[in-house]
């Protein structure tokens, strides 16, 4: 149990945080919750857009995948993609990602992205949307959300400040299990443990704070680390590589044969991948734009913690097809593979549907816990201003 200075300053340092971002922390929760189920609302909400015509058969052909692009390339109105996400599952569509550049300009628009979606059966152009374009319709509804959760729609500051905001509740569950901890006797331990009303709707606020907070102090610490990595990763992988092994980043280049040589096809590339990884689904092609850049496909292997797009990473020369490197969760270091968890665990997918329908849930205890620190605090500074008062008028009656 925790005593002393020690307690005082672990109760400051858990109010004020609380205080301070409370809101912020309610409005990640909400917003969690909803984007557990990002990609199925998204295509309640724009079947014309995300839905195929009909079902296909995964994993897609690597021809298939050269005809989407050809289609693209032959239209001026969207030429080359810098990236082409593929169906994952049997109704997905091809989407094409593009540059949003200024008009007057032609500098790259931060933070914007045109996606362009292609029927995956009839290779017909299916719509477009601006990916990172705030807004409220049915196309940009889930996108904004994802925004707000990620970035607080204000690029990459708001990025920073929602990495900051976990790593602080971080710090505030820490506290509170130290605040929590109960003197090493039965019968404080299993009251540390219980929600009680007995006959009073504080006493029962109070219990479920602190019983519960403890409850969910596990989970709460998981989401908290996870997404201060996903926001911030320049923070918190070298904290994972001080005491587990990580793989240095590296980005991977193609070596040209010969001035103005024209790297391979997507299909090339594709079935290289393929063969490499025959059990896997490819994902994601991010393409060449320099003559050194490297095709860099994304996979999921079976077995993987990552659903949909998958974790595993592949660098193919974009000449030869040769492999130049890859990141394999299914073959990685110790530090990796906690990295590679973060994701998964953050979003409930590493459980499958019951995890998903569990962080979907949890996505709610961050305003329960505010709701019932903010009545702990309230009813405390009540308390200290009628000690007050009734001590200024002792000192007064002794006038």
């Amino acid at each position: 149990m925790v005593t002393g200075r020690l307690r005082v300053l672990l109760v400051k340092l858990h109010l004020y945080i609380g205080l301070w971002l409370g809101l912020l922390f309610v409005l990640l929760g909400l917003t969690g919750t909803v984007l557990s189920w990002r990609h199925e609302i998204d295509a309640a909400l724009n079947p014309e857009l995300l839905v195929a015509s009909e079902s296909v058969t995964l994993p897609l052909r690597a021809d298939t995948v050269q005809q989407v692009v050809a289609r693209l390339k032959a239209d001026p109105q969207y030429g080359k993609p810098r990236m082409l996400m593929l169906p994952v599952s049997e109704r997905d569509v091809f989407i094409a990602w593009y540059h949003v550049k200024e008009p007057g300009t032609g500098s790259v628009v931060p933070g914007r992205s045109r996606q362009v979606m292609v029927d995956p059966a009839t290779l017909a152009i299916k719509g477009e949307r601006v990916w990172g374009e705030p807004g409220l319709s049915r196309p940009l509804l889930m996108p904004t959300l994802f925004h707000l959760h990620h970035y607080l729609l204000a690029g990459d500051t708001g990025k920073t400040v929602a990495g900051v905001g976990g790593m602080l509740l971080l710090f505030t569950v820490l506290a509170g299990i130290a605040l929590w901890w109960p003197k090493l006797k039965a019968r404080a331990i299993v009251q540390a443990f219980r929600i009680t009303h007995g006959g009073s709707w504080w006493r029962l606020n109070y219990s479920l704070h602190r019983a519960g907070g403890i409850l969910a102090a596990p989970v709460l610490a998981t989401i908290a680390f996870s997404g201060w990595y996903l926001n911030l990763p320049k923070w918190v992988t070298p904290l994972v590589g001080s005491v587990m092994t990580v793989t240095a980043p590296a980005r991977p280049a193609s070596t040209p044969p010969y001035e103005g040589a024209m790297p391979m096809g997507v299909q090339q590339a594709v079935t290289a991948a393929q063969a490499l990884y025959p059990q896997a689904i490819v994902s994601r092609v991010s393409f060449p734009r320099q003559p050194t850049d490297a095709y860099e496909i994304r996979l999921r292997q079976p077995g993987e913690v990552r659903q949909g797009s998958g974790a595993t990473r592949l660098w193919l020369d974009a000449y030869t097809g040769a492999r130049l490197g890859v990141r394999d969760p299914l073959a990685a270091p110790a530090g990796d593979t906690v990295l590679n968890w973060m994701y998964p665990l953050h979003t409930g997918e590493a459980f499958g549907m019951p995890g998903r329908i569990f962080i979907s849930a949890f996505g709610l205890a961050p305003l329960l816990f505010a709701l019932t620190g903010v009545l702990i605090w309230w009813k405390r500074q009540r308390g200290h201003r009628r000690h007050l008062k009734k001590t200024e008028q002792r000192q007064a009656a002794r006038r």
